[in-house]
């Protein structure tokens, strides 16, 4: 069984896990680290109204420090397969290109975590040095609805005494070039409905009705004017985004009952879940007056915003970065969520891995080389955390 980065992620690429299909992704990792001597364990969770979701978590090495790498091996649907220059499942290696669906987000990085980790461990007796553990937290169910996956495999993990003291995420976080960014937290994210009540009517007699439409008009105007905040130290300003305006009406000659707008808000460390929300409620009860009915109906969100500070776990990173690409990352915490909002909870996390140009893209593909570059930056940083 070969262990190089290319191998393992050609081999998990060849797995067809459409989230929230396994397809044998997580085989391919516990057969290699139960070889190289980790205890491992697969744990599936359910949930109402959800598919159940395989999840694994593998560890070696009994005491602290104890560093994580993390990931998921699902992967979102390969789009019109015929439009692929190679097979969406093939691992087609081709021009100095590893292509195929995960290729990039994230079963490449994978593969590099775990490859830089069996070397450093061949390298060391087996073993980590010290009473070190090092563990991989590998979840099933990140690109879908993430009710299966790292939300509940964190908490099982700590009521079973799992601690730890630091994680690596390997999301594709680079921009352009290997080793240009690090991401170091993430803006939180609220959706919500904003419902406009009417009274339906015939357009002849306006006065006989209530139209919606003008309310919600210069609600979604009230709402939207004004900015959240001015930004942060770590994070750019707060922005809610209106996506749909309906009022489920087919009929020219009739004034509706109801309008909804749906919008989603992207927040940073000037708010917590709680707060931004009763901040558009003030904001909606200062503009609706005592005429117009109006209510927000909140989606639930476990998408909270988070923060790891920089300090010397990320300036080890940064270290490893440098001497592999010459290149210092910027510590950024733009982009969207990951399951890192659930690891924040348990230890700091930061989120490094390939770059994430062609993710989620018809012929998704690695170049090689970044394969062997985030292999030597993994292995850099084993080597760095354990010296």
């Amino acid at each position: 069984m070969e262990n190089d980065a290319l191998t393992i992620a050609r081999d998990l690429i060849r797995c067809p896990s459409v989230t929230p299909a396994d397809a044998g992704a997580l085989g391919v990792l516990e057969a290699r680290l139960k070889a190289a001597g980790f205890d491992v364990h697969r744990v599936t969770f359910s949930e109402p109204g959800a598919a159940d979701i395989d999840n694994l978590y593998a560890r070696i090495g009994n005491g602290a420090p104890h560093l994580a790498f993390a990931g998921h091996t699902d992967v979102v649907p390969p789009g019109d397969e015929a439009a692929w220059s190679h097979g969406a499942f093939s691992g087609e290696v081709k021009d100095g290109f590893l292509y195929g669906r995960g290729a990039v987000d994230m079963k490449g990085g994978i593969a590099c975590s775990v490859a830089a980790t069996l070397d450093y461990l061949a390298a060391h007796g087996g073993t980590p040095p010290g009473d070190g553990s090092i563990s991989f937290i590998i979840t099933g169910d990140e690109e879908a609805s993430a009710v299966n996956g790292t939300v509940k495999l964190m908490p099982w993990l700590d009521a079973r005494g799992e601690k730890f003291d630091h994680c690596v995420l390997g999301e594709p976080s680079n921009v352009a070039a290997m080793g240009d960014c690090i991401k170091v937290g993430r803006r939180g994210s609220q959706s919500g409905t904003l419902i406009v009540e009417g009274v339906q009517g015939h357009v002849a007699y306006p006065h006989r009705a209530t139209n919606p439409i003008p309310d919600i008009a210069a609600l979604i105007t009230a709402l939207d004017g004004e900015p959240l905040d001015a930004g942060s130290a770590h994070f750019q300003a707060s922005n809610l985004e209106f996506t749909s305006v309906d009022v489920g009406n087919a009929a020219s000659n009739v004034i509706p009952a109801r309008a909804t707008a749906k919008f989603n808000i992207r927040y940073n460390d000037h708010h917590t879940q709680t707060s931004l929300r009763e901040l558009v409620e003030a904001r909606l009860t200062k503009a609706t007056g005592n005429r117009i009915r109006a209510r927000i109906e909140w989606e639930p969100s476990n998408a909270d915003v988070f923060l790891t500070e920089p300090g010397p776990f990320t300036d080890l990173v940064v270290a490893a970065i440098r001497d592999a690409t010459g290149r210092t990352p910027d510590l950024n915490t733009g982009g969207g969520t990951s399951d890192a909002r659930f690891i924040t909870h348990y230890c700091p996390v930061i989120e490094f891995g390939l770059v994430g140009q062609t993710m989620h893209q018809i012929d998704e593909r690695a170049p090689l080389g970044d394969l062997e570059t985030l292999t030597r930056i993994y292995r850099g940083v084993l080597d760095r955390y354990f010296a």
